[in-house]
């Protein structure tokens, strides 16, 4: 598995193009406002294969279904309700315990610590983030 920064800003799936003696991987705007990036700052990059194949040829002239899957999602990965299991990073600023879900989306977890894997509850859903509650802890199975 890959471990995901707390400072990660944006993860997005695009197609490594060659122009003019450059390659170039090109995100949308779409994709970019739905994180914190600004232009013209400076970013570090990570380039990793994807696990879906490509039509046969692909590469030669792209579709638009092709198009679809490069866009970042725009809902949240969770629901409100929904039980999950986590796996807690880091504690925030105030302390509590986060955890990352697909996409890097994160998912705050009060008295929670680096390392636990609580069964939570999503009690309150945001755009960039959730708010969850222990309902089984997996320190207090420990026997």
């Amino acid at each position: 598995m890959v471990e995901i920064p707390d400072s990660l800003q944006l993860l997005y799936t695009g197609q490594l193009e060659e122009r003019n003696g450059s390659y170039l991987i090109e995100v949308p705007a779409s994709a970019v406002d739905q994180g914190t990036l600004d232009v013209g700052d400076p970013y570090r990059i990570a380039v990793l294969r994807s696990n879906t194949t490509a039509e046969p040829n692909s590469h030669e002239e792209p579709s638009q279904s092709q198009d679809a899957p490069t866009a970042a999602p725009s809902a949240p990965p969770v629901d409100e309700g929904e039980i999950r299991e986590v796996t807690v990073e880091s504690v925030g600023d105030q302390g509590d315990g986060i955890a990352k879900v697909e996409r890097g989306y994160v998912v705050i977890v009060p008295d929670a610590l680096p390392g636990d894997e609580p069964t939570v509850q999503i009690d309150q859903v945001q755009e960039n983030v959730a708010f969850a509650s222990i309902v089984e802890d997996d320190r207090t199975l420990v026997s």
